[in-house]
C-alpha cells in the first residue's frame, strides 16, 4: 500500500469502535439474524479495503478488535485472518467499489423490512417514518444466495444514488457516509416497515397522504431542511452512551 493510503490510526481505531457498536444496536434493537448479516466500514485512507465480521460470531459478541480487513477481492490484508460469509463479501464489496461515498454498508433480514420486500407495492408513506425514504430507495430482485460475483454489477446498478435498497424477499441494505447514518437509516427503515405491517393488518383501507406532501416531506429529511441534520448525527452518541450502560465490552 502507498504509504499516502495508509489509514490514520486514531480514525481506524474509532471505526472500529464505532463498527461494533452497529453490531450490538442491531442485536439490541432485534433485527440480527444469528450469525449471518453484516456490517462493514471502509479502512480510512484506502479505497478497496474493508472491515467486516468474521463467520460464526453472534452480533451482540462483536468488539472492536473483532473485525477482519479484506481488499475488494475478498482477500485478508493481514495474516491468520479469520473467513468470512462469502455472500457478505459478494454483497460489501459491491457496493463499496461502486459507491466510492459508501462508507458503511449494513444488511440486515430484519422481519418487517424482508416483509415489505415481499409485497409488489415495497415501502408506502403509512407513516412519517417511511417519508424520507420516498423517492429514495432501490430494489433489487431475488436471485438466490449471493454467491455470484456477477450480481454486483446488478446490485450497484440498482442502488444507484440511494443509501437504501430494498432486496426482494430478502431483506434492506443500507448505505451511509459514517456507521451511524447506515445504521439509524435502517433502525427507521424497520420501524416504517412495521408500521405500514401493523396499518395493513388492521382490516381498513389505507390514508395516504397526498403525494405532494410526502415529496415534501422527503425533501425536508434529505436536504436537512430547519434543523434536520444527516441520519445519525443527533442520535448516535445518546446510542454509545445506551451501550456503555448495558456493556461497553463492544469498545475492547
Amino acid at each position: 500500500m502507498a504509504l499516502d493510503a495508509m489509514p490514520d490510526m486514531t480514525q481506524l481505531a474509532a471505526l472500529r469502535v464505532d463498527l461494533a457498536a452497529s453490531y450490538r444496536l442491531v442485536a439490541h434493537f432485534g433485527l440480527d439474524d444469528l450469525i449471518y448479516n453484516h456490517i462493514s466500514a471502509r479502512v480510512p485512507g484506502t479505497h478497496d479495503q474493508f472491515l467486516i465480521n468474521p463467520y460464526g460470531l453472534l452480533f451482540s459478541e462483536m468488539r472492536a478488535s473483532s473485525f477482519v480487513r479484506i481488499d475488494l477481492d475478498g482477500n485478508p490484508t493481514e495474516p491468520d485472518a479469520a473467513p468470512v460469509n462469502f455472500a457478505g463479501f459478494v454483497i460489501h464489496s459491491a457496493v463499496h467499489a461502486g459507491r466510492p461515498d459508501a462508507n458503511c454498508v449494513l444488511h440486515t433480514h430484519s422481519e418487517a423490512a424482508t416483509a415489505v420486500s415481499a409485497l409488489e407495492c415495497g415501502l408506502l408513506p403509512v407513516s412519517q417514518f417511511a417519508m424520507r425514504f420516498q423517492g429514495h430507495m432501490g430494489f433489487h430482485d431475488y436471485e438466490g444466495l449471493a454467491l455470484d460475483l456477477e450480481e454486483r454489477r446488478r446490485l450497484v446498478a440498482n442502488l444507484g444514488p440511494h443509501n437504501v435498497l430494498l432486496l426482494r424477499n430478502h431483506g434492506v441494505l443500507t448505505v451511509g457516509r459514517t456507521v451511524a447514518e447506515a445504521f439509524v437509516l435502517a433502525y427507521y427503515f424497520e420501524r416504517a416497515a412495521r408500521v405500514q405491517l401493523l396499518a395493513q393488518g388492521a382490516g381498513s383501507a389505507l390514508t395516504l397522504p397526498d403525494p405532494a406532501v410526502t415529496e415534501k416531506a422527503s425533501r425536508q429529511f434529505n436536504e436537512q431542511a430547519g434543523d434536520v441534520k444527516p441520519a445519525g448525527t443527533r442520535e448516535w452518541p445518546a446510542l454509545l452512551r445506551l451501550l456503555d450502560k448495558i456493556d461497553p465490552s463492544f469498545r475492547e
